[in-house]
């Protein structure tokens, strides 16, 4: 986004100018827009690696941040299980069968500690759930 994002985009504001008057330029506008959008998302992403944290992924098969856990609510079989990274909303998993937790979200929070195996119960919105973790993968 950083090198050729902006030089593709700088060429179309470049070949819209080229055209005339600017005011009712709609490929000027588009380009401009795009421009505006690019430049966003880099901050983000800038944001983002500014802010990242490298932490240590320990193997003590707790559910911790950066691991994929697999769970089941109580009464559901096996088969229904939910997979889930824990971690931030921005971070996109590999696997698109999970999905993301963030280990400030009420589920997320009673996660964290519990071993495959565990029950462990939360407040949601309608009432104390309770879900069986069944394997946490790192």
């Amino acid at each position: 986004l950083t090198t050729r994002g902006r030089i593709e985009v700088a060429q179309k504001i470049q070949r819209a100018r080229e055209m005339g008057d600017l005011k009712e330029n709609g490929d000027y506008h588009a380009a401009k827009d795009e421009q505006g959008h690019m430049e966003g998302r880099i901050r983000q992403l800038e944001s983002m690696l500014e802010n990242a944290e490298i932490i240590e992924v320990s193997a003590t098969g707790v559910v911790g941040l950066g691991c994929v856990v697999a769970i089941v609510y109580e009464g559901d079989s096996d088969d229904m299980a939910e997979r889930y990274l824990i971690g931030h909303v921005e971070e996109k998993p590999a696997d698109p069968s999970v999905s993301v937790m963030s280990p400030s979200s009420p589920l997320g929070a009673a996660l964290l500690g519990a071993s495959s195996g565990a029950q462990v119960s939360y407040e949601a919105p309608n009432g104390k759930l309770t879900v069986r973790v069944l394997s946490v993968e790192f």
